[in-house]
């Protein structure tokens, strides 16, 4: 939380001092970057995780191959670098990506000692190695941001940000790789892995596919605008159903032969998950517009109704990502991969027909894919462990209705003033003794 909450804090402050242009320059690159990373890893983390016996050799085997790819695919972004460029016509994209790129050597480098560390239920010590990392990056960029560097301090502070968490996952995991690579290890966690990783590239393309869309069809500015958005709606949801499914996973497959133990353990994790997070996206999308004005200044006001979409179609983070972690949990890869090829068939089909529009039609497609997501995997965990999407919502609905209520009294409060600092104070304040 402290780690997500400076990350936070620290990107609201740069965005005060950058542009929303700035920020669309940094968008039109993550897809390849959020890609490559998915590339690097394969599923091969969550195979580590996942494996009962893990020896010495499947760390180094991994280890291994995270270099050799992420190696690889650096040198390959730096070649095409031009060919980004040119496609969004923008001749900034061509240093930025040559240098961001960095981070796919320096990321492919922290894998395993990651694994090792959320195998031995060791979050402690990674909690620490990224706050220390974000709180330091964090500093380094408001200085470069005041100082005038532009979209420059995004790429420093990633650097920064990611070369000293792999260096404290080093010191903190206590392994460090021979010179040896098992061709048995590597096929035994491939065959699980691979799965993984297709699933994987689909999602991430799907999500970064808007930035690029949006890139294209649109000025920077509204990219940009799109951006800024998508975090700060993504910031509750994303982050803390991240961190409860990293520390339940583990838990998890130590119960993965006992069925009905593990039926009764989702479901407490699937409430417990969404009673802290419906209610902050609801009160985040009410009070989205004082929240602007006074943290990002009135040249963001434009991202509000966007913040408010999106705000309603990341809530559901937790409800998929709880379903995607039981499938893993039972090795049900394949399950997992056919789930995502059928959503991100419907996903595209509400990209085409949205993109006709403008960009705010397109984040209402968000809300009806979410729903999508949620009914697609909840048949496969159906066919796992024997959870009905019936069972699902009966457990999520007197949480979804204090939700409701909480954000009309929240919203019912701001009315009363024009004064966005107490619009805020008071929505906040009604609304969280309401619920």
């Amino acid at each position: 939380i402290a780690n997500s909450g400076i990350t936070f804090l620290v990107g609201l402050v740069l965005a005060r001092l950058l542009t929303p242009e700035e920020y669309g320059i940094m968008a039109m690159i993550a897809i390849f970057i959020a890609i490559s990373n998915s590339i690097i890893d394969s599923g091969f983390s969550n195979a580590l995780i996942r494996k009962t016996n893990v020896k010495r050799i499947d760390y180094n085997t991994v280890f291994y191959f995270n270099l050799v790819v992420g190696t690889v695919i650096y040198i390959l972004l730096y070649l095409v670098a031009p060919l980004i460029s040119d496609f969004f016509k923008e001749p900034l994209l061509v240093p930025v990506t040559r240098v961001i790129g960095l981070t796919l050597i320096i990321n492919s480098l922290g894998i395993v000692q990651q694994a090792k560390l959320t195998i031995e239920l060791n979050f402690k010590q990674q909690a620490i190695a990224s706050f220390i990392a974000v709180l330091i990056s964090g500093i380094i960029g408001v200085i470069l941001a005041y100082q005038g560097f532009g979209v420059w301090t995004l790429v420093i502070q990633s650097l920064t940000s990611n070369l000293l968490r792999v260096i404290l996952l080093w010191i903190f995991a206590h392994w460090k790789p021979l010179l040896y690579f098992s061709k048995n290890s590597f096929t035994s966690m491939f065959s699980f892995g691979s799965r993984l990783l297709l699933s994987s590239l689909l999602h991430t393309t799907y999500t970064n596919l808007y930035s690029l869309v949006i890139g294209k069809k649109f000025a920077p500015v509204e990219l940009g605008l799109y951006n800024r958005a998508t975090t700060i709606a993504q910031f509750p949801s994303n982050n803390l159903a991240t961190v409860i499914v990293r520390a339940i996973y583990p838990i998890q497959c130590r119960i993965q032969d006992d069925s009905p133990a593990l039926k009764d353990l989702f479901i407490k994790y699937l409430r417990m998950s969404c009673y802290i997070i419906f209610p902050l996206m609801t009160i985040l999308c009410v009070l989205a517009e004082p929240l602007v004005k006074i943290i990002l200044t009135e040249k963001w006001l434009p991202a509000v109704p966007l913040i408010q979409i999106l705000c309603l179609a990341y809530m559901w983070d937790p409800v998929m990502k709880i379903n995607n972690s039981l499938l893993n949990v039972k090795g049900r890869s394949d399950y997992f991969l056919y789930a995502e090829i059928i959503k991100k068939i419907v996903a595209l089909i509400i990209l085409i027909v949205t993109l006709q529009f403008n960009v705010r039609i397109m984040c209402l497609g968000l809300i009806l894919y979410a729903l999508a997501d949620m009914l697609i995997i909840s048949l496969y965990v159906r066919k796992t462990i024997s959870i009905t999407i019936k069972e699902q919502i009966k457990a999520l609905f007197p949480i979804l209705m204090l939700s409701a209520i909480l954000g009309l009294v929240s919203y019912i409060t701001t009315m009363l003033t024009n004064s966005p600092w107490l619009q805020l104070l008071g929505g906040f304040t009604t609304g969280s003794i309401t619920y």
